[in-house]
């Protein structure tokens, strides 16, 4: 069955989060109050077919669904997420303008350091919604069978290999730079301006090899279409066991997980902050919603604003030294 939010609850709930607030006044608190009273602009920093993407998709639809409101989504692609994170930053803190993003959200501060914004004070955390798993893959014209058969490859390779990602930033990017670091191979990374763009290059045989999203990578290693070599999680994944881990292909310690959250600007009423995690955690809890993340291999989470700024900063934490000893930047 459906979770539904009805306006009674909402109200509870909205009410509550303005208790642990400084008071709201007048018509700013009759707005926060009245949240979502029109449509909400979902912007996601990634061009349609990514992972980011196609998860948001479903998500906020059934946020739709559940409060009984268009949430609309306008997808802002380029420079790694900054472009989307920018006008979010921007914008009015009053629940009409939010930001589904994903772990460029953390290596950004470290790749792109004259940006107009400031990541530590211009967003509000609200909800942490899940993470994946990347999947090495490669193109089947490529000769390697294996992860290990891939280093080889680069070892012989004096100008290197070519490395499509979604992105500077993403963890995509990230995945290979871990990987470059810990097998001393060369690789030519070529950034895209999306999930989606990088994964058609590969497909069509354009760039060999790229981390990709396990869930929109999945459907195409089982067609036939890219060879899946070693996730970039702990343990295998449910809906692509055949394929090991990074670590059991022979890189002790190798482990890079994707997530996806929602913020919003800093100085987001504490009412629509609550009744959005509130709203956002009732939908996740739905069954048919969980099984479709799972589905895609991602792992459903569930967060109090508070735990996503913990989880952001030790994301922030874990990447700065990667991107410094690769020495990435955002060209």
């Amino acid at each position: 069955m459906r979770h539904k939010i009805n306006p009674t609850r909402r109200r509870v709930l909205t009410g509550a989060g303005a208790v642990l607030a400084a008071p709201l006044v007048g018509r700013a608190a009759r707005a926060a109050d009245a949240w979502p009273s029109h449509p909400v602009r979902v912007i996601i920093p990634y061009p349609p077919g990514g992972g980011a993407d196609t998860v948001g998709r479903i998500f906020f639809a059934k946020l739709s669904e559940a409060l009984g409101q268009t949430f609309v989504i306008d997808n802002r692609g380029g420079a790694g997420g900054t472009i989307a994170e920018a006008v979010v930053a921007k914008a009015e803190p009053d629940g009409y303008t939010i930001l589904y993003d994903a772990t460029a959200f953390s290596a950004n501060p470290f790749l792109y350091p004259k940006l107009s914004f400031d990541y530590g004070k211009d967003f509000q955390p609200v909800f942490l919604a899940s993470r994946v798993a990347n999947l090495l893959i490669v193109h089947p014209s490529v000769e390697a069978k294996t992860v290990a058969d891939v280093i080889a490859l680069g070892k012989a390779a004096p100008q290197g290999l070519d490395f499509a990602s979604s992105g500077n930033g993403t963890v995509q990017h990230l995945s290979l730079e871990m990987f470059r670091h810990m097998t001393g191979i060369k690789i030519n990374h070529i950034p895209y301006r999306g999930g989606g763009p990088a994964l058609g290059d590969v497909v069509a045989g354009h760039v060999p090899i790229m981390f990709g999203d396990v869930g929109p990578v999945t459907g195409l290693v089982r067609e036939g279409r890219v060879r899946g070599l070693g996730v970039t999680v702990g343990k295998r994944v449910e809906t692509i066991p055949e394929v090991p881990t990074m670590v059991e292909a022979g890189l002790a310690g190798y482990e890079a997980n994707s997530w996806q959250s929602l913020v919003a600007p800093a100085n987001l009423p504490p009412s629509i902050a609550a009744a959005l995690n509130a709203a956002l955690t009732g939908v996740l809890a739905e069954p048919a919603t969980r099984e479709h993340f799972l589905k895609l291999g991602m792992q459903p989470l569930s967060s109090t604003p508070e735990e996503l700024a913990m989880y952001l900063r030790a994301e922030i934490q874990k990447w700065a030294p990667v991107i410094k000893a690769a020495g990435a930047t955002e060209e």
